[in-house]
């Protein structure tokens, strides 16, 4: 009996240790996604047990948007902690900080690539790995070919996108009523069908405003427009093309600088973001407008939505956009994913990249936002107040867009656009934007040309002077290209 008594006591001295500890919880996962936007449940903020060692991914990225798929995927992943560093690209800290660590102890195991610069690294034999065993899961997403395409080199895939990015034409409704008489997209499209009519209707614009509103903020805002429409890349055959395209560019942005069509406000500069909600001004004061804006899919939620209304709340243009293709058809940007070559997380890398790129209720979640910083937090609670993905990124699977493209039919970015759905617009496009174009010299080169083009623009200096100092910088850049 005081041998029963000793066990029982045990037992029950036991019982009341474990109750006092409790039971670690475990991380609750999102519920699922359906053809509609289906997440709204906030999953559960819970800690791993303390005792459990979580496996580290290393990600590098320009863009804090990422930032939010890191967040996402722990919450699935609660084994797994995801090491995010933020490195900016306005002076081109991302690129050097990142060469710099290739090959190193420090080298992250995913980095995000830009469009301007992603065919650098896939065409590079050394830097990202081989990940074309995820092909399968791509193509039974249906990702856009335009995205394969950039991502692959000789036949090898080396990054993915979580998005396609056609370009469109967004425009002021009220203005276009006032200088045409309607705003309606199929009539002002048939206005703006071609490069001819859209100079036509620049002029039409500075006439009856008075050379208070430009038909565009910026003549960099040409530029994708043009080089998406290229028929040769900037490269053959070791040797610089200049293709009739860039010179119709250059043609063009010197005649709506020279006859006023242009605000002459630099793209991603103070006075661009103000002609997007009527705040922009000229040196004397005066109030100014802009009619339209050339930006791709991204450009809606993440540069147009968000500028519409003035930091001091005066001016507010929401309500009074339309979106059409324009007088050209284009692509522009986009952020891919690889893996590092040579990363001890290889698999788990991959892992990262196929549910920031193909998993499909991830991408239902981004693009119908469904991550907002409540969601995040309850992940992961140290996250900042302003980490959230807003809706209407349009994505690169296509079984995603099919499922939910009639969800912003009523969405708050239908009624920014004055009722109409450019996710769909947007879809009839993706399939058949051009990646063929895309080099890993593109970015050097374009970056070249900007300086040139800004001194031509200005008067400080003859067509000839351009050409003549940009392919100078050239030769420096690439000593081995022949160049004309």
């Amino acid at each position: 009996m005081k041998r029963l008594s000793y066990i029982l006591s045990v037992l029950v001295a036991l019982s009341m240790l474990l109750a006092a500890c409790g039971t670690p919880a475990v991380n609750e996962a999102p519920a699922a996604a359906t053809d509609a936007p289906a997440m709204t449940e906030v999953p559960a903020a819970t800690d791993a047990p303390a005792s459990t060692e979580k496996t580290v991914l290393n990600v590098w990225s320009f863009t804090n948007e990422i930032n939010t798929m890191t967040v996402a995927f722990e919450g699935k992943h609660p084994d797994v902690d995801v090491k995010y560093t933020l490195i900016p690209m306005t002076n081109g800290e991302y690129q050097t900080k990142l060469k710099a660590a290739l090959g190193t102890a420090d080298a992250p195991d995913v980095i995000a690539l830009e469009a301007a610069f992603v065919k650098e690294y896939v065409e590079s034999d050394d830097i990202l790995a081989d990940i074309s065993d995820l092909i399968p899961a791509a193509e039974a997403a249906k990702t856009y070919p335009s995205v394969l395409g950039v991502g692959t080199n000789n036949g090898v895939l080396k990054a993915l996108s979580y998005q396609a990015t056609p370009g469109a034409l967004f425009y002021r409704r009220s203005l276009a009523k006032e200088y045409f008489g309607t705003d309606d997209p199929a009539e002002i499209q048939a206005l703006l069908a071609d490069l001819d009519k859209f100079t036509a209707a620049a002029e039409v614009i500075k006439e009856k405003s008075g050379g208070n509103t430009y038909m565009v903020g910026s003549s960099g805002d040409f530029q994708n427009p043009f080089f998406s429409n290229r028929a040769q890349p900037w490269i053959v055959d070791e040797t610089l093309v200049v293709d009739p395209m860039v010179e119709k560019y250059i043609e063009t942005a010197k005649l709506f600088r020279d006859n006023g069509y242009e605000a002459q406000a630099s793209q991603w500069g103070e006075g661009w973001f103000a002609g997007m909600n009527d705040s922009l001004v000229d040196a004397e004061g005066a109030p100014k407008q802009v009619f339209s804006y050339f930006l791709p899919t991204w450009g809606l939620p993440y540069v147009l939505a968000p500028n519409a209304k003035s930091a001091d709340g005066a001016h507010d243009t929401s309500g009074d956009w339309g979106v059409i293709t324009g007088p050209l058809p284009y692509q522009w940007g986009g952020t891919w994913m690889g893996a590092v070559q040579g990363t001890p997380n290889l698999e788990l890398a991959k892992e990262f990249i196929t549910f920031a790129t193909i998993d499909e209720e991830n991408l239902t979640n981004w693009a119908t936002g469904v991550y907002t910083n409540e969601f995040l937090k309850a992940i992961d609670p140290s996250i900042p107040d302003d980490q959230k993905q807003a809706a209407g990124d349009f994505v690169s699977s296509q079984v995603v867009v099919e499922k939910i493209t009639a969800s912003f039919d009523d969405s708050d970015l239908s009624k920014f656009l004055g009722g109409q759905n450019s996710y769909g617009g947007f879809a009839a496009a993706a399939p058949s934007v051009n990646s063929e174009l895309m080099t890993g010299s593109d970015d050097a080169i374009q970056r070249a040309l900007n300086d040139p083009i800004a001194q031509y623009l200005n008067g400080e200096g003859t067509i000839d002077d351009l050409w003549a100092t940009w392919k100078d910088a050239l030769r420096v850049e690439f000593p081995d290209l022949t160049i004309n």
